[in-house]
């Protein structure tokens, strides 16, 4: 047992005992974090920290998957939930702050005339696809990216253990930034198709012209254009990447972030398609409960007034400007990169020779544990983040690059290596 993580590691015998994988999340799992050098159980958090059960800091550059958007226990966003819950939280009836929530986002997103809300991504990108059944009077869905665990997007991974082939077959998936694979599937089921959903930009900016002739196509085909911003979202730009990059799809699903860690998810488009919500079943007693829009009512009006996504592409591009220069001095360009959004980038690694990108990973965490760093390979971006905490990343950087140029000259990373290597959960980015 790690001395560095004993409390951690107490904590996560207990879960096994009780909880499939330890955690609720995939993402926050053993399948994700390498036992013995990695950190399982939050303590508390504040602005760009987090603390561990054992009393280790982090700079936390994963930020509860991307969902903390402001920053740990933001005053104000802490202010208006304590407000909330000294008059109740889910009430019998409906709650005047669901509409005032609603108005807000469409008053930031272009495609947005009418809202539901959830509170999982999953939540909404299901409701979305079940509208553009409803509205096309078709079954066949086209997807690129990752879109939650529900059944009719998770058949067409790896991970569709307990899914119905019969489900299964609706799904076809098609590769970001290809037409030609896109295009492949909307000859081969022309007529079928009820909606193309995708995150408008996940690890790759998207060619010019890639989401224009998509928006073309699903206006001609007849078929629902959704975008899943549940990251996307109020983070690349204000109204999201629709506003980023200038194309309006019929239907999008916000989540993550609008909340700042508290849960809560929206499906928002037409009119004209959003009213069929009248029509389909869509519904549950906790999507409007009333802490997790307090909180929305807060983080809405600091991303329409107070600059947040600026502030997130100033550090971003500053952290992947430095990030990929540190590549370059260390010869590891071939094997290492920073690529992505500057709010949301990625540090990628390609294997070389008998060294897996997966143990590059592996090492890659370890390391940035040791150093204070909380990061999986993402640098998820809070608007609490400044450019110290980005130097002080680097220097971490520095240290880790020596290493693995080191590992790499010698044909050999598991000789540096206190965990077992990582394997990949499934891959859809």
């Amino acid at each position: 047992m790690s001395s560095r993580y004993k409390k951690s590691e107490q904590l996560l015998d207990r879960a096994l005992k009780v909880i499939p994988l330890g955690s609720q999340t995939f993402s926050k799992s053993i399948t994700q974090f390498p036992l013995g050098v990695s950190p399982y159980f939050a303590k508390k958090g504040k602005g760009s920290r987090l603390w561990d059960v054992d009393g280790n800091e982090y700079i936390d550059f994963i930020n509860g998957l991307l969902s903390v958007s402001i920053g740990y226990s933001d005053p104000d966003v802490t202010s208006s939930v304590k407000a909330q819950l000294d008059n109740g939280v889910t009430f019998s009836i409906s709650n005047e702050l669901e509409i005032e929530v609603a108005e807000k986002l469409i008053d930031l997103v272009p495609c947005a005339e009418m809202v539901r809300f959830g509170k999982n991504g999953t939540d909404c990108t299901s409701a979305a696809i079940r509208l553009a059944r409803a509205y096309t009077k078709k079954e066949i869905v086209l997807v690129c990216g990752y879109h939650g665990w529900q059944d009719w997007y998770i058949g067409s991974t790896t991970r569709n253990l307990g899914v119905p082939k019969t489900t299964q077959s609706l799904t076809k998936t098609f590769i970001y930034n290809d037409i030609k694979s896109f295009d492949t599937l909307i000859e081969e089921y022309k007529g079928q198709i009820a909606a193309v959903i995708m995150e408008p930009m996940n690890v790759a900016y998207p060619n010019e012209g890639f989401l224009e002739h998509i928006r073309t196509v699903t206006e001609n085909e007849n078929i629902v254009m959704v975008f899943d911003e549940t990251i996307t979202g109020c983070r690349f730009s204000k109204g999201g990447a629709q506003e980023l990059f200038g194309i309006t799809p019929d239907l999008a699903t916000f989540g993550k972030g609008i909340g700042n860690g508290f849960p809560l998810s929206a499906v928002m488009g037409k009119k004209k398609i959003m009213c069929l919500m009248e029509d389909i079943f869509y519904s549950g007693t906790f999507a409007g409960e009333t802490s997790s829009l307090a909180a929305a009512t807060v983080v809405l009006d600091k991303i329409k007034n107070e600059n947040v996504c600026e502030h997130l592409v100033k550090v971003g591009s500053y952290l992947k400007s430095e990030v990929q220069a540190l590549i370059n001095s260390y010869g590891l360009e071939q094997h290492v990169d920073c690529i992505g959004h500057p709010s949301w980038s990625f540090l990628t690694f390609k294997d070389i020779g008998s060294i897996t990108s997966f143990e590059m990973k592996t090492l890659y965490m370890q390391e940035m544990f040791k150093s204070g760093i909380l990061s999986f390979g993402t640098h998820n971006l809070s608007f609490s983040h400044t450019i110290d905490d980005v130097d002080q990343l680097l220097c971490a950087y520095k240290d880790f690059f020596g290493l693995l140029s080191e590992c790499i000259e010698l044909g050999n990373v598991s000789n540096s290596l206190e965990c077992q290597v990582l394997e990949p959960l499934f891959k859809v980015r």
